[in-house]
C-alpha cells in the first residue's frame, strides 16, 4: 500500500479518505462483535448444559467479602472530641488542617490504658 501524504490532500480528498476509513472500522468492528457474541453464546450453553466449572473453581468474585475486626481511633479531635481517626486510611481534615498549623501527629494520640501503663501516665475517671 503506498504511503500517502496526507499533508498534500486537499479538503475532499481527506473527507473521501475519512469515510472509506469510517466504513472499514465499522465493518470490522461488527465482524469481531459477532465473533465475540458467537463465543458468548458457545459459554452460555456449556454452563447451560452443565460444563460449566466446578464449585472450588469459582472465581474469587463470588465469595463474600473477609470480615476485619474493628479498628479502634487512636488519635482525636481536642476541639470536637468525638471526631476520632484510626490511623488508617486517608487523614481527616481536622487532623490535616492541625498537623499544616504546626501541629504534631503524637499531641492527637488517644492514651488508652496499656499505653498510660506504658508510660506512666494514668487516664482521668469518667463517669
Amino acid at each position: 500500500m503506498p504511503k500517502l501524504d496526507l499533508e498534500a490532500m486537499d479538503l475532499d480528498e481527506l473527507w473521501h479518505l475519512h469515510e472509506e476509513l469510517t466504513d472499514i472500522l465499522a465493518e470490522r468492528i461488527s465482524a469481531e462483535k459477532r465473533e465475540l457474541e458467537k463465543r458468548l453464546s458457545q459459554l452460555n450453553r456449556a454452563e447451560q448444559i452443565g460444563e460449566a466449572t466446578s464449585p472450588s473453581e469459582e472465581p474469587e468474585a463470588d465469595r463474600p467479602r473477609r470480615k476485619y475486626p474493628k479498628v479502634l481511633p487512636k488519635y482525636y479531635n481536642p476541639s470536637a472530641p468525638t471526631e476520632t481517626w484510626s490511623g488508617r486510611g486517608k487523614q481527616p481534615r481536622w487532623l490535616v488542617a492541625a498537623l499544616r498549623s504546626g501541629h504534631k501527629l503524637e499531641e492527637f494520640r488517644i492514651i488508652d490504658a496499656e499505653d498510660a501503663a506504658a508510660n506512666g501516665v494514668q487516664r482521668e475517671q469518667r463517669s
